[in-house]
């Protein structure tokens, strides 16, 4: 049995102010550490604000590397906490969503591109990622990163869980009218997966977008272990709860949704 104490931050940021965002990330890196967090998850492209066109995008990728990564690993080891953090990046030429996942000694351990891309100014300002999950381990938990949208397709749960994931982590900026998917979806996506999901949302507004908050941290009995305030669409909030990868495997014994798939029938996803 392994217990993992996860942070989770729901925040409005400052769009487009790298300079705010990182020191909202240290303020809360140190209150999460403190609480006995060893890894907190932040919102979609947290680090530099959601809407920020194509042009502005691409202008904050082109930082990613030299300035935006350093800087969150170097919070990461100041504080001795694992984070993970969106952003912009450009790799390979392209422009893609990522959330990028450092250890706590600053190491970067990798990260996830968000692979199904949400409307016309998504696909106008990103290539998607083609690897369905993206799995590490942190403090003896695997755990899996899917961005926003990648959550509302079960196939991309599923393939976390098939993979052998405990915790999936969601960075979104999930916006009005689709405060259901917070509500429903992701307490669905833990229960028929037997997995912890951990729903990191953006709150305010970012010019035209209103988001509805309502991060939460579910088990994989769908029980909700903490819950941004739903009728708080403004505050920022740090939310903590446990991740034990036993009940996890006691989930899967119990009910065990993936044990009794039709293969035959229902091919099961790619998995890594």
């Amino acid at each position: 049995m392994t217990v993992l104490r996860l942070a989770l931050l729901q925040s409005a940021g400052v769009l487009g102010d790298v300079a705010a965002n990182l020191a909202e990330l240290d303020e809360r890196a140190a209150e999460a550490a403190d609480a006995g967090a060893g890894l907190l998850l932040t919102p979609e492209m947290f680090l530099t604000g959601y809407e920020l066109g194509v042009e502005g995008t691409a202008a904050m990728a082109d930082r990613a590397a030299d300035e935006l990564v350093p800087a969150v690993a170097e919070v990461a080891r100041r504080r001795g906490i694992a984070l993970l953090v969106g952003m912009p990046e450009r790799i390979d030429g392209q422009v893609v969503n990522t959330a990028v996942l450092v250890g706590a000694d600053g190491t970067l351990l990798g990260r996830h591109v968000k692979t199904h891309l949400f409307g016309p100014d998504e696909r106008d300002a990103f290539v998607p990622g083609s690897r369905p999950v993206s799995l590490f381990e942190v403090a003896g938990v695997r755990v899996a990163v899917l961005i926003c949208y990648d959550v509302e397709f079960p196939e991309a749960v599923r393939a976390a869980a098939a993979a052998g994931a405990h915790l999936v982590t969601v960075p979104t900026a999930q916006m009005e009218p689709f405060s259901f998917v917070a509500d429903v979806i992701i307490r669905a996506r833990a229960w028929e997966n037997q997995v912890y999901v951990a729903y990191a949302n953006h709150c305010g507004r970012e010019v035209d977008l209103a988001f509805v908050g309502r991060s939460s941290i579910v088990a994989p009995s769908g029980q909700v272990l903490a819950a941004a305030p739903p009728g708080d669409v403004t505050s920022s909030t740090l939310l903590l709860a446990d991740v034990d990868t036993a009940a996890v495997e006691t989930g899967r014994r119990d009910n065990p949704y993936l044990a009794d798939r039709r293969l035959d029938l229902h091919p099961g996803p790619a998995t890594v």
